[in-house]
This record gives C-alpha cells, sequence and structure tokens, in this order.
C-alpha cells in the first residue's frame, strides 16, 4: 500500500509540474485551455468557474466558454492539458470543420506553439535543476575514499580472481578515486561492456577481466564487493529474540561472524541465513572500546531479530559550495545524467545493454519511491529530481504523441508554410499514442517479471 500511495504521489508531483508548464505556456499566448487532467479516462471529479465542484463526466455539449475545468481522472498514469485548436491525447477534433478561432492553438505563430508544447519539459528540467542545485548547496558531496576490498563475497568475482584487500585502481583505463566513482563505473557506465580491473596486492598491480554477464545488473544489493571503511551496527533488538537472548544490544558494531570481517548489513545476513539453526560466533565492539564474543543461534529463516544498520567510519572527503557553485556543480550533473541516458539509449538500441535493466515503469517507479521516502525527504526529493529529469528527456524525443513529435510536426509547418492536414495529424496521434501504449505493457510486463521474479 506505501508503495501505491508514493506512487501516486510521485506521478501526481511530475505531471502536475509538466502539465503546469503547458497550461501557464497557452494562458500566456492567449489560447483557451479546456481541461487540466491529472490523469486519463473517466473523470473522477472536477472543478470549473460554469459548473463548480462536480463528479463524473461534463455533458458531452458543455461550453466552458474559455474556462478551464480542472479535473482528476481515473488512471493515475499520467495527465493532459486540453488547449483548444490543438490535436492532442484527447482526440477532439470537433474544431476541425471550423475556421480557426483566435484563441486556438492553430492560429497562433510557429514561435509562441513552440514555447507551449516545450513549456512541460523546461518545468522538468526546471524542478531537476533545483532539486540538484539545493542538495549541492544544503549537503555539498561527499566522497568515500575506499576502494579496498574488504570482503569478496560474489562467486563470479572470486572465479575471476579478486581477493580480500585488493585496493581497485582502474577500470577500462579509468583511474578510481573513491566508491562512487568504482560503482558508477561498474554498474552504469560500462553498462554492456567487459571490464579490465587493475588492482593493487601486495604491492603489485594485477590485472584482473571480468566478463559483463558475471556482473549484477545493479549494485542495489551491494553483495559484488564488500569495501573496507563499512561497519554494520545494530539498530534494534527484538525481545525474546535470538540476540536478545545472546546479549546483544542497541549500537554494538558488529564485527565479525564465525571469524569473517563484517562490512555490510546485506553480508552480514547472507551469513546467518546460511546457518539456519546453527550457533554462530559474533565479534561485536561495545561503547567503541569493548570487544565482546557472544554466541547465537539463528531461527529456522536464518534470523537472529536483530534490526542492523551500515555505517561508514573510513576516510572520506567533503566538499562544500556557496550558492553559485552549487548552481555549476548541479548542472554538471545534470549534464552528465543526460548524457550517459542518451548512451544507455544507444546501448539498448544496440543491444548491447537489455532493455529491462534500463527502462522501469510504474511497479519500479513504486518501490524506489517508497524506499527513497522511507530513506527521508531529502531521498524522495532527489529521487523526483531524478525522475524529472528523465521524463523531460523522454517528452522531448521525436516520437509522436510525445512533445518531441508535436515539435516535429510545428517545424515542418514551419518549413512548408501551412498546417498539416488534420487527418494526418490524427493518424500520427494515434499511431504514437498505441505505439507508446504498446511500450509501456512491454515495461510493465518487464516490470512484474522482474519483481515477481521469473
Amino acid at each position: 500500500m506505501s508503495e501505491v500511495l508514493y506512487f501516486i504521489l510521485t506521478i501526481g508531483i511530475l505531471v502536475f509540474i509538466h502539465e503546469f508548464g503547458h497550461f501557464a505556456a497557452a494562458k500566456l499566448s492567449g489560447m483557451r485551455v479546456d481541461a487540466f487532467a491529472i490523469g486519463f479516462g473517466y473523470r473522477l471529479l472536477g472543478w470549473n468557474k460554469l459548473k463548480g465542484f462536480t463528479f463524473g463526466e461534463l455533458p458531452k455539449d458543455f461550453n466552458g466558454e474559455g474556462n478551464t475545468d480542472y479535473r482528476l481522472c481515473l488512471l493515475p498514469l499520467g495527465g493532459y492539458v486540453k488547449i483548444a485548436g490543438m490535436v492532442d491525447e484527447s482526440a477532439d477534433t470537433s474544431f476541425a470543420d471550423k475556421p480557426p478561432q483566435p484563441y486556438e492553438f492553430r492560429s497562433k505563430s510557429a514561435s509562441k506553439k513552440v514555447f507551449v508544447i516545450s513549456a512541460g519539459v523546461i518545468m522538468n528540467l526546471l524542478l531537476a535543476i533545483l532539486v540538484f542545485w539545493g542538495s549541492e548547496y544544503m549537503h555539498g558531496k561527499k566522497s568515500f575514499k575506499s576502494t579496498t576490498i574488504g570482503y569478496v563475497q560474489n562467486a563470479a568475482a572470486l572465479q575471476a580472481g579478486f581477493k580480500n584487500h585488493d585496493k581497485i585502481l582502474r577500470i577500462n583505463d579509468k583511474h578510481i578515486s573513491d566508491l562512487e566513482e568504482l560503482r558508477s563505473e561498474i554498474f552504469v557506465s560500462t553498462m554492456g561492456k567487459d571490464l579490465s580491473v587493475v588492482v593493487e596486492r601486495a604491492g603489485a598491480e594485477v590485472t584482473i577481466l571480468l566478463p559483463r554477464t558475471s556482473i549484477p545488473q545493479a549494485d542495489s544489493s551491494n553483495s559484488f564487493f564488500y569495501f573496507e571503511g563499512f561497519k554494520t551496527v545494530v539498530d534494534t533488538v527484538l525481545p525474546n529474540s535470538a540476540a536478545a537472548a545472546a546479549g546483544l544490544q542497541k549500537l554494538d558494531t558488529l564485527y565479525a561472524i564465525n571469524g569473517i570481517p563484517i562490512y555490510s548489513r546485506v553480508q552480514a545476513v547472507d551469513i546467518l541465513t546460511g546457518h539456519k539453526g546453527q550457533p554462530v560466533e559474533l565479534k561485536v565492539l561495545r561503547n567503541q572500546r569493548d570487544t565482546v564474543l557472544l554466541a547465537a543461534t539463528p531461527d529456522a529463516y536464518g534470523k537472529l531479530g536483530v534490526g542492523l544498520a551500515d555505517t561508514y567510519v573510513g576516510n572520506f572527503e567533503s566538499k562544500r559550495y556557496t550558492l553559485f557553485e552549487s548552481f555549476s556543480e548541479a548542472t554538471k550533473d545534470l549534464a552528465n545524467m543526460t548524457e550517459l541516458t542518451f548512451v544507455m539509449f544507444k546501448r539498448v538500441i544496440s543491444r548491447e545493454v537489455e532493455f529491462k535493466s534500463v527502462f522501469g515503469g510504474p511497479i519500479k517507479i513504486a518501490q524506489y519511491a517508497a524506499k527513497s521516502a522511507n530513506s527521508g525527504m531529502s531521498s524522495f526529493i532527489m529521487f523526483l529530481g531524478y525522475l524529472s529529469l528523465s521524463l523531460a528527456i523522454i517528452n522531448i524525443l521525436p516520437i509522436p504523441a510525445l512533445d518531441g513529435g508535436h515539435l516535429v510536426m510545428i517545424i515542418v509547418e514551419r518549413v512548408i508554410k501551412r498546417e498539416i492536414p488534420i487527418k494526418i495529424k490524427i493518424a500520427i496521434q494515434n499511431t504514437g499514442m498505441v505505439l507508446l501504449l504498446m511500450l509501456m505493457a512491454f515495461i510493465i510486463y518487464n516490470d512484474f517479471k522482474s519483481t515477481m521474479g521469473f
């Protein structure tokens, strides 16, 4: 339920921002806006100046006389602004057989049409810039200076030749200076490519070849490498649990299980799950000074009844920026993300990367929205910023039914110096909608398969 609620909240915010851009630009350009809708399909409720607040669909012959109907519709998968005299998602062509009116989209200059169509993307970009700018100014950047492997858990990594305490120096000839660069290079920038990893081992450099097929699609599980500098802290101890019986206390630092150093709560869970019903030895640090050895027995599910949290205690570098410096950093981040997005598009088209590893639909959005919200308001806002940038990039693509598709038609009309026939516009729009619906169905199908573990 929380994922559903956060999905609706996330989509609601992003759609409102995007459609408000179109709405405001249309009003400033002297166009009538017949409807401002959040969601698609059946009108659940809405308000306009003539009818006031009403439930259900408006009469088919309703004439708003230039007043906008603000409505909430059944399917929370987007939204739209119905601008008079424009062929769009509403499929309304009642104006086709009438001469253009001065308040209609089709009667305006090309520059005003471009302004209205691009305003949604501009608003999404502005939201992304504000989010990243605010984050850079308030938090700056903190880089974890740990690139040394604490523990190799992944079988493929072990088979490739990685060992505990290897320090990663370079990946595909790119120098690695911190953990963020390392993870980005392994899981994002090199998607679809094999890796050549240079590590420092016992004072010498060793090159390890790592096939892409052996690398997880994402670092969300943090189970490929566990890095030095991280410690796992006991966050909660459930009463009457195996952890409580063993004497574990809140804020204990879990250093080792059965002599294996612990660098991640995921690693700890994996080890405990592998010792269901078997006693294990826990080495913990208490009060930051006392080493305590405890014995505990995980239950039949491999659980001790304890909550764990990861904390970084290694070397790090923290940078803070002025208001103008943070804006510069934010624009650099957005430019890098935009470039990476198009690189990913290219790799999907060339089949270097699986489609499902790059594109996500409602299920993935709901999952990530809930996770980010549970991590705190700042994480949720950053998630909105990332998603807003993605929405802007996708909408500007020259695909029928998207804003980029409308821009292409405006440019064509400008070049040929006449309006494209309404029937052709409708055919293009309907084709685009069918393609987008098919794509959305495919993305949802992949989301479902991924979620169910198929």
